[in-house]
């Protein structure tokens, strides 16, 4: 690691959890974030911010004024702009020594398997279910940590679901993709703005935790917040060796 770079991660390596050999795992890392908006948006700065190697966005959507309420790695001069080539100048302008590839496009399954196979953690920041879902069946069959949040109006949740142990849940654990889940957009809803900062900021903490060894992952946990009274509620969640997602993992 070079004098800059001990510098600039400093206060990551003085953290024993870390040190340099965490800090050096984060820097040889890649992370793929599904959605570069309210989510997307804070978990990848932060995670530019902490050195990750490799960061892969994908959204396919482009910056429009309601989305500057709460995207934070977009400006007014961005709009009309896709919102991976906004976040990727973001990003650089955070940390040019992360790479950023910015992918303008619709996540679908034969698209996500391969930028899954790349990625060492996976976030989920995107905001409709059959996404999430896609996501989700990618991350159990390449065996890769998953790290989802969603937020709409003042309520939050997040969880980490890392099939790569046996005894851990997937996210169709939890909501089985034929549930028939109705769609909350945050377009016909609303959303408190501090809340997607919230929970994309943790996103990307159980990213580097993933990542770096450091603490304990909240795999096996569902964390639901409250924005109204700041009050924070946990569901532990045992897998479904029915499910029909990830039943037949060993």
């Amino acid at each position: 690691m070079r004098d800059d770079q001990l510098l600039r991660y400093s206060r990551h390596i003085l953290l024993s959890d870390i040190g340099i050999e965490g800090q050096e795992r984060i820097q040889n890392s890649r992370v793929l974030i599904i959605g570069a908006g309210g989510l997307g948006s804070p978990a990848a700065m932060y995670l530019a911010c902490a050195g990750v190697g490799h960061l892969t966005v994908v959204d396919d959507d482009t910056v429009d004024l309601t989305n500057l309420q709460r995207q934070i790695a977009h400006r007014t001069e961005s709009i009309g702009q896709s919102k991976v080539q906004s976040l990727r100048q973001t990003l650089n302008a955070l940390n040019p020594e992360v790479e950023v590839t910015a992918i303008q496009g619709r996540a679908d399954a034969a698209s996500l398997a391969a930028w899954i196979l790349q990625s060492d953690v996976v976030l989920d920041c995107c905001d409709n279910f059959a996404t999430r879902q896609a996501v989700n069946a990618a991350c159990v069959q390449h065996r890769k940590p998953l790290v989802s949040g969603a937020a709409i109006q003042f309520d939050g949740q997040i969880s980490v679901y890392d099939v790569r142990n046996d005894d851990a849940p997937c996210y169709a654990c939890l909501f089985p993709p034929d549930a028939g889940f109705e769609e909350a957009r945050c377009a016909t809803m609303g959303v408190f703005a501090p809340l997607v900062g919230i929970i994309g900021s943790m996103q990307a903490a159980e990213a580097l935790k993933l990542i770096s060894g450091a603490g304990e992952a909240l795999a096996g946990r569902l964390l639901l917040l409250d924005g109204r009274r700041m009050g924070w509620s946990e569901i532990r969640m045992p897998r479904n060796h029915q499910c029909p997602v990830c039943k037949t993992r060993t």
